[in-house]
């Protein structure tokens, strides 16, 4: 083992164990020498361990390892040519806002869905790209000044980001990528974090791409809706799951990580759990027991609840204290996209949509309408362009079994709802700075006496809310809400936005 980090014993022999994994896949990382495969055999380890167990540690390490030694990383963005002697390692989590939280740690990590399809660029671009990344000589591009590639090669040695990079000398997506097609040759190695996220297809896909694939997950969060009740790493042989367990996070200093990790008492009961939280509260700002929900942080970072009905009650609450009319959205409005309408002849649209992060779960704020009907200009979080103006189809839920209220929509595209408040299956894989717990929806999971996988469901529940915080935790004991003390805004979010439209037959 090469690395100078001080490992912790399951720390070790995890990285011993994957170290070999990557060795007879043709990566020896204790000599940081690429080298043939010697095995034609597919390869899967998991990487498993609760928040503060130092999974990310890991992976990033390990990343960083690979690259030392000559692995090229590949982002989706752009691969370059094909050498013979090349080694890929792709790291990726299943949406956007997991994978930022790892580029904020600095691992280049982008989502599953842009490794299994990748971008077609324009043949003039797509030398200025081979010259970036250092596999072509500087080119002449019509349009394109002296001025324009220094910004962009600027912008690369600081981003390691093609598109990024094209950006800064003034370009918009829709000017390099010319479509998106499914990914046809195979990868080498891929590290998929926020595992227990992942759906049997998704596994299926993963599989296909990557002869040595290593998932990093957590046990004690929810498994993935629509599974079978499991977590993917929960089907491979026992020698194959590597546990970490001791904490590392902030030094084990970190009262939320306590929190979580006192969940594990199978004879702790919700009360005596609320107790340990006014505990914490009483030594320790990152723990705020609140008496109300803050309007002003759901406009960025959505309350978690439990119930359904929770979420939409919040949702209208959120709307009425900052006077939001019933028939438009205000500016600064959060939204949560929930999947693509579009027929299957548009296939491509749909692609160019979810390339530019506008995929199910992503997090957005709305910027305003569009410039044709139905059209919305959008925010879309951890996006490399976050700013995009697309066909959408909003939804404002409603209470019981009424319809949802529509207050404008294209025919067909993105379709959202609003994302002040969110169930917290949803927001598995994401991390904010200050998270808001709606304490009474775990008191009535705990009440329901519901299990999940084996363990209590307010246990699981409570687990996965609490560990999305990174700095603060408010657990909120009433359903009241706080009056937001400005109007909504947009300011942080201040770049230009650049149309992404539909043809054809799209409005």
């Amino acid at each position: 083992m090469t690395t100078a980090l001080a490992l912790s014993p399951d720390q070790a022999e995890a990285w011993d164990t994957v170290s070999e994994a990557l060795r007879l896949a043709g990566v020896d990382l204790d000599d940081s020498l690429l080298q043939p495969p010697q095995t034609d055999k597919s390869s899967v380890l998991a990487v498993i361990g609760k928040a503060g167990s130092g999974k990310t540690l890991l992976l990033a390490e390990l990343t960083k390892s690979l690259q030392e030694a000559g692995v090229d990383i590949v982002s989706g963005d752009w691969e370059g040519k094909k050498r013979k002697d090349r080694r890929t390692l792709a790291v990726l989590a299943p949406t956007n806002k997991a994978a930022s939280v790892l580029r904020g740690r600095g691992v280049p990590a982008t989502t599953i869905h842009r490794i299994l399809y990748t971008p077609v660029y324009d043949p003039e671009y797509e030398k200025v790209a081979e010259w970036l990344a250092g596999q072509g000589e500087k080119p002449e591009v019509e349009g394109l000044t002296e001025e324009a590639l220094a910004r962009a090669k600027a912008s690369y040695d600081v981003n390691t980001s093609i598109p990024a990079a094209l950006a800064a000398a003034g370009l918009r997506g829709s000017d390099f990528i010319t479509g998106w097609k499914r990914r046809e040759d195979p990868l080498d190695i891929g590290f998929i974090d926020e595992s227990s996220m992942l759906d049997e297809k998704q596994f299926s896909d993963l599989k296909d791409i990557f002869p040595t694939l290593v998932l990093f997950g957590d046990p004690a969060q929810l498994p993935p809706v629509q599974s079978s009740g499991g977590m993917v790493f929960e089907t491979l042989p026992k020698k194959r799951v590597l546990a970490l367990s001791r904490v590392h996070r902030q030094d084990a200093d970190n009262p939320i990580l306590d929190l979580a990790h006192a969940l594990a008492d199978p004879d702790l009961q919700f009360s005596q759990f609320e107790h340990m939280i006014r505990e914490a509260a009483a030594r320790d700002e990152r723990v705020v027991v609140a008496q109300r929900v803050e309007a002003d942080l759901m406009a960025r970072s959505p309350v978690l609840v439990w119930r359904n009905a929770t979420r939409i009650r919040l949702i209208h609450a959120f709307r009425g204290a900052f006077g939001a009319p019933a028939d438009e959205l205000l500016t600064g409005e959060p939204l949560i996209c929930d999947g693509i309408e579009l027929p299957v002849k548009h296939r491509k649209k749909r692609l160019d949509l979810e390339a530019r992060g506008l995929i199910k779960g992503a997090q957005v704020v709305y910027l305003g309408p569009g410039k044709r009907p139905g059209f919305s200009r959008l925010h879309v979080f951890a996006a490399e362009e976050p700013q995009v103006s697309a066909a959408s189809i909003v939804k404002i839920e409603q209470e019981g079994d009424a319809e949802p209220f529509i207050p404008f929509a294209a025919r067909m595209g993105a379709t959202f709802l609003h994302g002040a408040a969110v169930t917290i299956h949803k927001a598995q894989g994401s991390q904010w700075d200050t998270v808001q717990v709606f304490a009474p929806d775990i008191y009535a999971a705990s009440r329901m006496g519901r299990t999940e996988a084996g363990q209590p469901l307010w246990k699981r529940l409570a687990y996965v809310a609490i560990t999305r915080a990174e700095t603060q935790l408010r657990w909120i004991v009433r359903p009241m809400l706080a009056k937001p003390n400005a109007p909504l805004g947009i300011e942080d979010l201040a770049t230009p936005a650049a149309p992404l439209t539909l043809t054809g037959d799209a409005p």
